[in-house]
């Protein structure tokens, strides 16, 4: 209970201070140079009528241990060189736990407009919202549709350490601009994170999980105005050390042992689009992703495949200044296999524990234009099994998970 109150002081103390600071970002000056400072935080609190979610104890009463708050600055160091870091805290039932980390820090150099460099822990260009999706109040969505941009995952796909190269090319006016981005670099993911949380069901205690990554973005800004398409491929090679208790998992001896796993094949492709009106009060989104991963586990001794197939169609409105609603269908499968003794897929994505669909309606008042409010319910069929993080997790759910699962989210965000 105290651990709680103080969590919930830190969120409220962080609220009441952007509220203080006023409606635009605050600036001083280092050495002749204009040092800009921006801050978000926000508050949520989820309710479901069966099982838990997203690791929270969201049944019965629901759960406000969905907090988030942190606080970037940018400076320009030269006419074509900018450099910035963003520290960032959350907690989301047993994801984050308070633990501060640096979302990103990197300098920037543009060259031209169809060359340009940034390095350093970089967001990593992928799909409409991957390197935004820390930015809660630039979305209508409480939580953006968890088959793409899973929010237990988010530590895992935001950033990488490395080099971009990006630029914007423009042929011809009749065929729009092309945006590219060509990276490599580090993938280093939180202990704290959805899928080290998921292993502790298996006695498996992650201590370092990461691994080289490359990969690219192309999107075209098609001459139909308000329209973009494009597609983006990652590809990795991830290992991860820990401790492993085989009782746990493999009914041995009661021991920890030294454990690791690694990706023998690791990608992912995503494409997307997505369509404004001329007024800006429409927006139609929609992507898919393919996630494969064939991997060794236990430290070689058993092999894992898992081919995620997601999907999802959104659109939102803008009815006036003070109020946009908005919905989505989200889709999700998990098809894998592996020869650990006992562990056999359904043979069926039709089985609740190969998928989750999740329609999605909300609404967003803008209370100032720098606090807003949001409420948003969900309607979804089935939990995806364990193999995979997707919002469901045998630790909170020790009774069983149900086939179906409805819930309300309520978001409120404060930022400068």
């Amino acid at each position: 209970m105290k651990n709680m109150l103080c969590k919930g002081i830190a969120a409220a103390g962080f609220l009441a201070l952007a509220s203080t600071i006023g409606l635009h970002a605050q600036e001083f000056r280092v050495f002749s140079r204009t040092v800009q400072v921006h801050g978000f935080g926000t508050q949520g609190f989820v309710h479901t009528g069966e099982n838990n979610w997203l690791t929270m104890n969201t049944t019965n009463v629901g759960s406000g241990e969905f907090t988030d708050f942190g606080a970037n600055a940018t400076v320009p160091l030269f006419d074509k060189v900018r450099v910035g870091a963003q520290i960032y805290e959350h907690n989301v039932g047993q994801l984050g736990k308070w633990h501060p980390q640096l979302d990103w820090a990197s300098a920037d150099y543009k060259f031209k407009t169809w060359l340009s460099f940034r390095g350093g822990k970089v967001k990593t260009a992928m799909g409409l919202y991957n390197d935004t999706q820390d930015m809660d109040s630039l979305h209508v969505f409480a939580l953006l549709p968890q088959s793409v941009y899973p929010i237990d995952m988010r530590d895992a796909t935001l950033a990488h350490l490395g080099g971009d190269l990006y630029g914007t090319i423009k042929p011809e006016k009749k065929l729009g601009s092309f945006g590219y981005t060509l990276y490599g670099g580090d993938r280093r993911d939180s202990i704290y994170g959805g899928y080290p949380y998921l292993l502790q069901i298996h006695g498996i205690s992650m201590q370092q999980y990461g691994g080289p990554v490359m990969g690219g973005d192309l999107r075209w800004n098609t001459p139909v105005k308000g329209f973009t398409a494009g597609t983006s491929y990652v590809y990795e090679i991830i290992t991860g050390t820990g401790q492993l208790n085989p009782s746990i998992a493999l009914g041995g001896p009661n021991i920890v042992v030294p454990y690791k796993e690694w990706s023998n094949n690791d990608f992912m492709n995503q494409y997307y689009g997505t369509w404004s009106s001329r007024s800006g009060k429409l927006r139609l989104d929609s992507e898919y992703r393919r996630y494969w991963r064939d991997q060794d586990i236990f430290s070689g001794q058993f092999w894992v495949t898992t081919d995620v197939r997601s999907w999802y169609v959104a659109g939102s409105y803008g009815i006036n200044k003070w109020l946009e609603v908005g919905s989505y269908y989200s889709y999700f499968t998990n098809n894998w296999n592996c020869d650990v003794p006992g562990q056999i897929p359904a043979p069926s994505a039709s089985s609740p524990d190969r998928h989750v669909y999740d329609k999605a309606v909300t609404a967003r008042i803008n209370l100032k234009n720098y606090w807003y409010a949001k409420v948003e319910g969900h309607f979804m069929d089935g939990y995806a099994g364990f193999m995979y993080p997707d919002g469901f997790y045998p630790q909170v759910n020790p009774q069983g998970l149900k086939p179906n699962t409805n819930g309300v989210v309520v978001r409120t965000g404060m930022y400068f």
